[in-house]
């Protein structure tokens, strides 16, 4: 369970660093690309390889499978802009936190782990919460609802890396998996980021610097997690664990009040949190 809380407190502090960071930012995409360079330094750092390419057995694996989450990564940010515009905020979000149900489906289904009917309850009982968290919005005019199903499967897609690798990948190559994945994420960025000419201005920079700390932090803790944990209980736990930390800070540090809704949806989570570890 350590493993699990330390990647929700992660994931929290990517969520408030990027709150704090739209005061400041000037080119989103090039914080990104800074964010996933010092992700990429962390894990060259915890791998204690100087090269891309070890001698290791299921290096090839370890390759593709990091390559494919690392395009994943970039992709669901492209398409969550791209949604936000479309759609607003608060539906795309929603689509994009609710995108959980695809690992915890995949989990099941493919991987034979157990869904019992007060995990499935608690899996329901996480949705409704995300829903309610995120509130009533309507889509905007010109909206796409292709667009937010495709948002809700490249998200939970991405998330899913990490129970496939879990399952499929080496186990002593796991910091190699990481170096892949954020390395082939910043390569990307890059490009995106000339495609666009964007440049790199002290606030993107450090922004970047800071938010890749966590965001490093929050996918190694979560592959930790998954080794010690049943996915259909890391993943439903990891997405309301974060709104709960992001809803309590902005309470907190952002002197935000919170409407009804807002906490039925906090206690709702916290029925979640029981039913799934019962």
């Amino acid at each position: 369970m350590l493993y699990l809380f330390l990647a929700i407190l992660s994931s929290a502090l990517i969520s408030l660093l990027m709150r704090l960071s739209e005061r400041y930012r000037k080119n989103p995409t090039s914080m990104l690309a800074v964010n996933y360079l010092m992700c990429s330094l962390l894990a060259i750092a915890f791998s204690g390889q100087l090269t891309l390419f070890p001698k290791a057995e299921g290096l090839p694996v370890t390759l593709l499978l990091g390559s494919i989450c690392g395009a994943l990564f970039l992709g669901s940010f492209l398409l969550l802009q791209w949604n936000t515009a479309r759609n607003g905020v608060a539906l795309s979000a929603t689509f994009m936190k609710l995108g959980v149900l695809v690992p915890t489906l995949l989990s099941a289904l493919v991987f034979g782990e157990e869904l019992t009917a007060l995990r499935i309850l608690g899996v329901a009982a996480a949705v409704a919460a995300i829903v309610l968290m995120q509130g009533k919005d309507q889509k905007e005019a010109g909206g796409s609802m292709a667009g937010l199903v495709v948002l809700l499967l490249a998200g939970g897609l991405s998330d899913s890396m990490s129970k496939i690798y879990e399952e499929w990948g080496a186990a002593a190559l796991k910091d190699q998996y990481l170096l892949y994945t954020f390395f082939v994420a910043l390569i990307l960025c890059v490009v995106l980021c000339i495609f666009r000419r964007q440049t790199l201005c002290w606030q993107d920079a450090l922004f970047g610097l800071l938010i890749g700390i966590p965001n490093y932090f929050s996918a190694r803790f979560l592959l930790l997690s998954l080794a010690q944990l049943p996915a259909v209980v890391v993943y439903p736990s990891f997405s309301v664990g974060t709104i709960v930390l992001v809803t309590l800070a902005g309470v907190l540090f952002f002197k935000e009040k919170l409407g009804t809704r807002k906490w039925v949806a906090l206690g709702v989570i916290l029925g979640a949190l029981v039913l799934l570890n019962l």
